[in-house]
């Protein structure tokens, strides 16, 4: 009975203690299998990292060799037309010492004879000084270098900021834009609006005309008065007629601001999101190849959050200045475009047809 027992025990702890060893031997596996996908993702991302330092490299290099040879070129240039008209004088100087010595010796003949008319002289037509504007060559080249480069390397950014605009048909009948479509504000009143599929109706959201099923793309939002907004994505098939929640189960990525100071992510329930220093510009980034929407602080380029299931096909770039609060004065939020990255609050608005 006793001898039974006991080998119930050792089969029993046994079993156990294989059971133990499958577990460690499937951790094992595991882990090993994430050192590796860590190693090749490691891999992916420093080649990735290295191409696009080499593409900035390779357009500074190309800048500076352009540069460089545009102030070879102007420096030969002047040099060369300087270089000719030294020679010039040079020439015209030898016929005037000739000239003088002609005079000279003329003169002093007539100490002993008297002429009836002057000496043939060397006549060239006279030479005006040279103007070089040296000034005007250093200033060119003492202007702003790096910023002048920086502004031109936009043009090859990968992805660069998206020059967005808003799309008026999507935009509540609340909602007002400003001439260039690139401002938004929440009005004092409905208004007159036609009616499509398009366009949202319950919600004071809209989105831009532009819409990404391929490709990085990546665009800034100014929220600096704002103290309240939703930010993101959403697919082209995402309801806009309903009051919908604001989450990738209804085709919304998103991040939102209230009360001035309290972020959360646009999932359900909304999960707060902790961020150190309020950002007057965000930054969206929607990759389509891996699905991924990220935000960031645009002012120092902080990760806030990112979504790594993301929309699979077609997205427009999302906005909400959302409803003032009473007695708060309604603040626009703007869309910003490389060539200035410059917000023009001053801009008249006009209502949406």
């Amino acid at each position: 009975m006793l001898m039974n027992l006991f080998q119930k025990q050792l089969k029993d702890c046994l079993e156990s203690q294989c059971s133990v060893k499958d577990t460690y031997v499937t951790m094992i596996r595991g882990d090993r299998e994430k050192m590796d996908q860590i190693k090749k993702v490691g891999a992916e991302l420093q080649s990735r990292v290295h191409s696009d330092f080499q593409a900035l490299h390779n357009f500074l290099q190309a800048e500076e060799e352009n540069m460089m040879e545009e102030l070879r070129r102007e420096q030969e240039e002047m040099l060369l037309g300087l270089e000719r008209h030294l020679e010039a004088l040079q020439v015209a100087m030898r016929d005037v010492e000739q000239n003088i010595n002609t005079l000279r010796q003329t003169a002093s003949s007539t100490q002993q004879s008297v002429l009836l008319e002057l000496p043939e002289l060397n006549s060239r037509p006279p030479l005006q000084e040279l103007h070089i504007n040296i000034t005007a060559f250093r200033s060119k080249r003492i202007a702003p270098l790096q910023y002048t480069i920086w502004r031109k390397m936009f043009q090859h950014l990968k992805p660069g900021p998206a020059p967005l605009i808003f799309d008026e048909d999507t935009a509540h009948p609340s909602l007002q834009l400003s001439r260039n479509k690139t401002q938004v504000v929440e009005g004092d009143n409905m208004t007159i609006y036609t009616c499509n599929a398009k366009r949202f109706l319950q919600c004071v959201n809209i989105l831009a005309t532009e819409g990404f099923q391929s490709g990085s793309h990546y665009w800034e939002v100014d929220v600096s008065n704002n103290r309240k907004w939703d930010l993101g994505v959403a697919l082209e098939s995402a309801n806009r007629q309903a009051r919908v929640k604001l989450c990738p189960e209804n085709g919304y990525w998103t991040l939102r601001l209230r009360n001035g100071n309290q972020y959360s992510v646009g999932t359900q329930p909304w999960m707060p999101l902790t961020v150190m220093t309020s950002p007057s510009r965000i930054g969206v980034f929607l990759d389509c190849e891996e699905s991924r929407v990220s935000f960031y602080n645009a002012d120092n380029m902080e990760l806030l959050y990112f979504f790594f299931d993301g929309p699979r096909e077609k997205a427009f770039p999302f906005f909400s200045p959302c409803l003032s609060e009473r007695g708060q004065k309604a603040q626009a939020i703007c869309i910003l475009h490389h060539c200035s990255f410059e917000m023009n609050r001053s801009s008249n608005l006009c209502h949406v047809h």
